[in-house]
């Protein structure tokens, strides 16, 4: 355990990013996850919507810094590309 003020400091700011971090990417995560099940039933218009809703999840995500830029763009473009190619 750390013995200095600022080391301590450190240790708890530290602690509730993570923890703020790992619930912003669980929300990404289940967004994701509710596109990807709308492209599996087929459903066109469910699958628009989710994908908007996770665009936003995830763009964010991107300029908090929980995800790099790049990553959050690759995530994007994946899931667009899926839903585009929809019958």
């Amino acid at each position: 355990m750390a013995n200095i003020k600022s080391a301590k400091k450190r240790i708890r700011t530290s602690a509730k990013r993570a923890e703020l971090n790992k619930a912003e990417k669980s929300g990404v995560k289940t967004a994701i996850k509710k596109v990807r099940v709308a492209i599996e039933n087929n459903d066109k218009a469910a699958a628009g919507e989710a994908l908007t809703n996770a665009i936003s999840k995830i763009e964010k995500a991107g300029s908090k810094g929980v995800y790099h830029k790049a990553n959050a763009s690759r995530k994007v473009s994946r899931l667009t590309k899926a839903v585009n190619k929809m019958a």
